[in-house]
């Protein structure tokens, strides 16, 4: 009988438990360095104040958040992301509910519908924001022509007339459901494409037309889906920038920035005023806002599970 080998045999068991470590130390160091550090840095840094790219600061203190908060430019830019958050994510969830119940019927020419659907997926947000400029315009554009078909009047849809603050807003909620609507979607028909055929033949048996399906099995069923779809979105929504900037030349909307976002200030602290310390404050500011947002949508989806 061959003898075993004890060397050998906690060299296996070493191997096992330690080989898979050395592996993931790359992804680690680069977790470490890319994302660990990066953020404990901006939450030291929003508690320097006068902090410079050089290392020096005045003072240590709460003095950045006082500012912040008393910035009347970073309290239009709360509002105008929470109106922008609260609009489009509940407006495209549902229509993207909707759509993708659509698209997973198997009819002919769906093919086509996919590819509809799903192209803002593989263009450039700023470039599709320069083309929904074009339609936005109040002479030329494809919107208005439309309105006016009806009877309607042009609206000022980008302008400075005053008064048309709403309007400028509500050009950024249309353009921002169109461009989060593809990836929610797609989510949602992967979670339709779980759901098990018997359900629906065993509805269908018993009479129910396609209106009581939808509602009593289709959306109970991928409810899962939608609040992380819904999560996925709010995040997504309270970073708003790439749907503002192709609108007015890099600018925050018009009449005095009208259209100030979070993520905005936040970019114009940094690069333009070079106030660093208020920049890292108002991050961190927004990361509690989408941290105590999420967590309040997961207590909501813990309830309507049970």
């Amino acid at each position: 009988m061959a003898k075993k080998n004890k060397n050998g045999s906690n060299d296996a068991i070493f191997n096992r438990k330690f080989e898979p470590l050395i592996y993931l130390i790359p992804f680690a160091l680069g977790l470490v360095i890319f994302t660990l550090y990066p953020v404990v840095n901006v939450v030291i840094m929003s508690f320097k104040e006068g902090y410079r790219l050089s290392g020096a600061f005045t003072g240590v203190g709460f003095g950045n958040f006082t500012k912040v908060l008393g910035d009347k430019n970073f309290m239009t830019a709360i509002k105008n992301t929470f109106i922008y958050v609260f609009t489009v994510v509940p407006i495209s969830t549902v229509l993207s509910v909707l759509i993708a119940n659509l698209l997973n019927k198997k009819i002919k020419g769906i093919a086509f519908f996919h590819t509809a659907f799903f192209l803002p997926l593989v263009t450039s947000s700023i470039a599709v924001g320069l083309v929904f400029k074009y339609m936005f315009n109040r002479d030329i554009g494809v919107i208005n022509t439309i309105i006016t078909l009806f009877g309607g009047k042009p609206i000022d849809w980008l302008g400075a007339i005053a008064g048309t603050g709403p309007y400028n807003l509500a050009a950024v909620i249309i353009f921002g459901i169109w461009n989060i609507m593809p990836f929610t979607i797609i989510l949602l028909l992967s979670g339709l494409q779980n759901i098990d055929p018997l359900y629906y033949t065993a509805a269908e048996v018993d009479g129910a037309n396609s209106s009581t399906i939808f509602r009593r099995i289709t959306v109970p069923l991928l409810m899962p889906t939608i609040f992380l779809t819904m999560i996925v979105n709010l995040i997504s929504c309270f970073k708003v920038y790439n749907e503002v900037i192709p609108f007015w030349r890099g600018e925050a909307g018009v009449t005095g920035r009208n259209l100030y976002t979070m993520v905005y200030y936040i970019k114009e602290q940094f690069y333009t005023n070079r106030q660093l310390g208020r920049a890292a404050a108002a991050s961190i500011i927004l990361f509690l806002i989408i941290f105590v947002f999420t967590m309040l949508q997961r207590w909501i989806q813990s309830k309507v599970d049970n």
